[in-house]
Formats: C-alpha cells, sequence, structure tokens
C-alpha cells in the first residue's frame, strides 16, 4: 500500500540520533506492508493531488494548525480533497489540522499541558498512550464523531465519515522517547510537576503499538 506520510514539523535534533524523525517513528508504528512517500510539508512540499498515494498520514509537529504560515492552507486544501476519497489519519498536529481544515477549531488550551502517558476511553475500551501537546481541538468538526477522550482531552480522537480517523496522543513516541523529551523538550517551557509526573510514570505500560496495529488496519481496511 502506498502511503504518503504529510510531514509537518521535525523533531529536535537531541532526539533524533536516537529515535528518528517522524518518517521513521511512523514506519515503525505501523510495521511493515507500507510503501512510504514523505513530503515535507513544512518546507513547501504539499502536492495537491489527494490520488497521488492509497492513504496518508499527517505528523505531529511544533507547529500550532492556527499560525500564520505560507503552507498550512494549501495542506487543509489538500486535507479537504482527501476526506471521504482516500483513507486519512492524523497525529497530534494532525488530529488538530484536519480538525481545522474540515471547519473545527483549535487552541492553545487554558488548563495547560498533557505531556507524558495518559489514560483514555476509546469507544469502550481504557487505553493508554503517551502525549505531548498544549494545544486542542476545541470545537468538533462537523460530523464527527468523538472515539477517544478523557477529562483533560475531551476531543483525544475523531472518526469524520468513513474513511478520517485521527488522534491526539502521539502512539508513535515510546517511553525511552518521552524520556528524553523531557530534558530536551520540556524543561522550561513544561511545569516541572508535569514533567516529575511524567517521569514518575515511565515505567508503566502504554498500547502504543496496539495502537499503531489498529491505524494500519483502518487504512488497509479503507485503501
Amino acid at each position: 500500500m502506498r502511503l504518503g506520510l504529510l510531514q509537518c514539523g521535525v523533531m529536535r535534533d537531541a532526539l533524533t540520533d536516537r529515535h528518528g524523525d517522524y518518517p521513521r517513528l511512523y514506519a515503525d508504528l505501523l510495521g511493515p506492508g507500507f510503501e512510504w512517500h514523505v513530503h515535507r510539508c513544512f518546507e513547501g512540499d504539499v502536492p495537491d493531488d489527494p490520488d497521488l498515494h492509497d492513504g496518508w498520514l499527517v505528523s505531529g509537529s511544533r507547529f500550532g494548525a492556527y499560525e500564520d504560515h505560507d503552507w498550512i492552507p494549501p495542506l487543509e486544501a489538500l486535507l479537504r480533497r482527501i476526506h471521504g476519497r482516500r483513507p486519512l489519519v492524523g497525529i497530534c498536529f494532525g488530529h488538530q489540522i484536519v480538525a481545522q481544515a474540515l471547519g473545527g477549531r483549535v487552541e492553545k488550551y487554558a488548563g495547560g499541558w498533557a505531556v507524558g502517558r495518559r489514560a483514555y476511553d476509546w469507544e469502550g475500551e481504557r487505553v493508554h498512550l503517551n502525549a505531548w501537546h498544549q494545544d486542542q481541538v476545541v470545537a468538533a468538526p462537523p460530523g464527527a464523531v468523538t472515539v477517544a477522550s478523557n477529562e483533560f482531552t475531551a476531543h483525544a480522537g475523531f472518526r469524520i465519515g468513513e474513511t478520517t480517523l485521527t488522534l491526539q496522543p502521539h502512539p508513535e513516541f515510546s517511553r525511552d522517547c518521552i524520556a528524553d523529551m523531557i530534558p530536551a523538550v520540556g524543561q522550561g517551557t513544561v511545569p516541572d510537576a508535569l514533567l516529575d509526573a511524567a517521569r514518575g510514570d515511565l515505567d508503566h505500560p502504554v498500547d502504543g503499538a496496539a495502537t499503531g496495529r489498529r491505524l494500519a488496519a483502518f487504512l488497509r481496511a479503507h485503501a
């Protein structure tokens, strides 16, 4: 299956040597059977053909979906063309930009940050995944069904129509990745109490691998 990665940012240099950048993280998450084609949207490589690949995945990013960048309007236009035509998965920023493109609203959340292991209700199943975000979808797109949530993140996952599925947390972030992000990304930005809590949760299991299989099955089922 040909899968287009709409890469919307890069990991910090301090992390890529150990963990790789988004293309590697998502390839490891979804496993074999995908032929990846990377489009570095944040550098202006935004394709315009929704049929260029069999399915699409929109990456995380340090940018905000609501920020004024030249590449965001054409990316939103592409997402609207993909939606309902090809399977589409969005993760973190990808979740937010898909929601915004389809009529939802994204804001810097007044409640602050979600960092590290979090529990979500995913269609009646309790799932633990690593998160790293302050922005949130605060208004769902028309027609969206919220499939994952918790008290902090009301809209942590959407299904929009039959072929679009988005997720706020990061199933691609492993325990070791979060451990390295705490000093490299969080120190001086995220409140110390949240970083200490994230450190305390590092040895508890998360469901990243199972979520990767779930997302891979979704993409294949709708290709």
